[in-house]
Parts: C-alpha cells; sequence; structure tokens
C-alpha cells in the first residue's frame, strides 16, 4: 500500500492532467462591441459552459424600466453596468441578470413604482443594505430555506425589494444618487437550479 503522502501526490497529478484536458478541450468565442470592447463571451468546456453577455436589458430581469431613468454608464474602471451571465453543468446552473440605472426622482417614487410592478410575483420582502446590487444569495434546491430573506445586518441607505424564492428571485435596489440628486438603481433576476432541473 502506497503511503499517504505518495496517494496524494498522485492524487494531485490526477487533478492536474484533468484540468489540462479540460483547458485542452474549451472552446472560447469573444465577441467585440462597436468600440473594442468585449461585449458578449463564451466558453464551452466538457463540464459545461459560461456565457457573458454585457448587452443586458431590463426586459431580461422580467421588470420594466422605470420612466424616464437612464442606464448607468460605465465607472472610470471601465466596468460595466448592466450583465447576463449564464453558468450551466450536468450538476448545476446559475443565472444572473443585472442592470443599473440612474433616475431624477427620490428613493420614495422607486420604491411605490416597483412595489406595484414586483406584487405579480408573489409578496414582496424590503430589506436595507449598504450598496445598490447588494447582497443576492442562492442556494440549490434541498438547501436551508426556499425562502428569501434580508442578508446582513440589514442595515443601510439602499432599500432592496425581493421577490420569489431563493432559486427564482426578482430584486429591485433603489438607494439615493451619490451626487444627493435623484436615485440609482439595479434591477435583478436570479434564477438556479440542481442537476435536474431546467432553467
Amino acid at each position: 500500500m502506497k503511503p499517504p503522502h505518495a496517494r496524494k501526490s498522485y492524487a494531485r497529478t490526477l487533478f492536474a492532467v484533468w484540468v489540462v484536458m479540460t483547458i485542452a478541450a474549451c472552446n472560447i468565442n469573444v465577441k467585440k462591441g462597436e468600440d473594442g470592447q468585449d461585449k458578449k463571451v463564451d466558453i464551452e468546456t466538457p463540464v459545461g459552459g459560461i456565457h457573458v453577455d454585457t448587452n443586458a436589458e431590463a426586459r431580461d430581469t422580467g421588470l420594466p424600466v422605470y420612466p424616464g431613468a437612464r442606464i448607468k454608464d460605465k465607472n472610470e474602471n471601465g466596468d460595466e453596468k448592466s450583465a447576463k451571465v449564464n453558468i450551466s453543468s450536468g450538476l448545476f446552473g446559475v443565472k444572473v441578470v443585472a442592470v443599473q440605472y440612474f433616475s431624477d426622482d427620490p428613493p420614495a417614487k422607486l420604491i411605490s413604482y416597483y412595489r406595484d410592478q414586483l406584487k405579480k410575483y408573489g409578496n414582496i420582502l424590503e430589506c436595507h443594505t449598504s450598496q445598490v446590487g447588494g447582497d443576492v444569495n442562492v442556494h440549490r434546491r434541498g438547501g436551508p430555506s426556499n425562502e428569501l430573506k434580508c442578508d446582513g445586518d440589514d442595515d443601510g441607505k439602499a432599500i432592496e425589494l425581493k421577490v420569489g424564492t431563493q432559486q427564482n428571485q426578482h430584486i429591485v435596489s433603489i438607494k439615493p444618487a451619490d451626487n444627493g440628486k435623484g436615485s440609482e438603481f439595479a434591477l435583478v433576476f436570479v434564477q438556479t437550479r440542481g442537476g435536474k432541473d431546467t432553467i
């Protein structure tokens, strides 16, 4: 019988071979936008795929844009303010869509508007957090609870309106704009699945 350190070394070697074979079998497709930036990236591997698209729109979240709102520009680091991310394999899948906006209206008006829009998806949970886009926790089926809850210390200037379950949630996160005029808000849709479920 091999000593423990030899078994560990053998296991590491097998894992390294598996990683190299997986990477070698990857198919990567990148589509650029008019500005030369990567807009859509598709990566296919033998164990699953990752798809990222920075052209997400509000309709992809299942929610309308607040009237008169403007999509938030990239920040100084060039980070996009909208994205659709799909990760899938035989074991699990995750889909996240997020789009950030500005509005000249105060947060109270947006909260009222989105309460009305979200009610078709079920009971609305109101949480407080420190940032727009806040905390999104997801669990696969069979996790501790399917019920949405407020994360962290439930304290901060941003209001999160959440509807659904851990596996299928619509979120609107709203806070006063940094310049003190109007509001910043994010529309988010999160969906997860286990190996036998579909998204």
